[in-house]
């Protein structure tokens, strides 16, 4: 995956999307941000690099929402546990959430609640793609590398993930979970998705405690709601973005997506109750 991911870079990005309108942007925006390489400590570079090559503000937020969630190791962890229709739903309701947030967020015209200074920087009119020149030999060693890195990043949120899971698992009462998030109460998606934004962690990360909820009988939209919200709306990268954006536009970007993965959640639940 990564070979393929690097043919794209965040420079290559920001051109394709530069100009797009709202709309077919949103759309090219979430299906590139699933192909990007991307994490939370890039946003604000990438957020700042997207609105001054002149991509609209909607779109690059499809794109930071889209990078996040919709990823290489969820989809792969997602599928290995529990198979492929739960992954595509997954895949397909990430993407959706993307392309109808970032266009209502574009709708609103929030550029006023963006800080001055980013509109002020310019960019130079050649775009530098660190991938450009590349052989596959560099392409399958890049592969390698990343690899090595993504185990070295991961393994310690893998290890809480796995603890915690294996806590809920062993001993947490039968009826705690199902109670609290379980089908019979109706505000269950909305609770694990206030409960999930907090959070920090990462798809590897928050996959085992997903994996304990399930076997626990919580219902597979509760599940993916509360794992969306966590890598999508997660605090930190909350906390970087509020150097560009102003805490009004940040509580609007909390909300409409967190709107977004609510409404996905009851949807799945209600086409796949367990």
């Amino acid at each position: 995956v990564t070979v393929l991911r690097s043919f794209m870079s965040v420079e290559r990005t920001r051109a394709l999307l530069g100009g797009k309108r709202e709309g077919v942007g949103n759309v090219m925006a979430a299906g590139l941000g699933v192909i990007t390489p991307f994490c939370s400590c890039s946003a604000v570079p990438a957020f700042i690099g997207f609105v001054a090559a002149g991509v609209p503000l909607g779109v690059t937020l499809s794109f930071l929402i889209a990078s996040p969630l919709v990823n290489e190791v969820a989809i792969g962890l997602l599928f290995g546990m529990f198979g492929i229709g739960p992954t595509l739903l997954y895949v397909g309701a990430g993407l959706v959430i993307a392309v109808v947030a970032g266009f209502v967020l574009g709708r609103l015209k929030l550029e006023r609640w963006v800080e001055p200074f980013v509109f002020e920087t310019r960019l130079g009119g050649q775009v530098i793609d660190p991938s450009a020149g590349m052989t596959w030999d560099d392409r399958i060693q890049i592969g390698v590398e990343e690899v090595g890195l993504i185990l070295h990043k991961i393994w310690p949120y893998l290890l809480v993930g796995i603890a915690l899971g294996a806590a809920i698992h062993g001993w947490a009462p039968e009826d705690f979970f199902t109670q609290y998030a379980g089908s019979g109460n109706p505000f269950a998606v909305l609770i694990a998705v206030l409960v999930g934004i907090p959070l920090y962690s990462n798809a590897a990360g928050i996959m085992p405690l997903v994996q304990a909820l399930h076997d626990k009988g919580l219902p597979m939209g509760t599940l993916l709601a509360f794992m969306m919200a966590v890598v999508a709306l997660s605090l930190p990268e909350l906390i970087l973005l509020r150097r560009v954006l102003r805490p009004p536009l940040i509580v609007t970007f909390v909300a409409v997506t967190g709107a977004g993965i609510v409404a996905v959640g009851y949807l799945f639940n209600a086409v796949i109750p367990v």
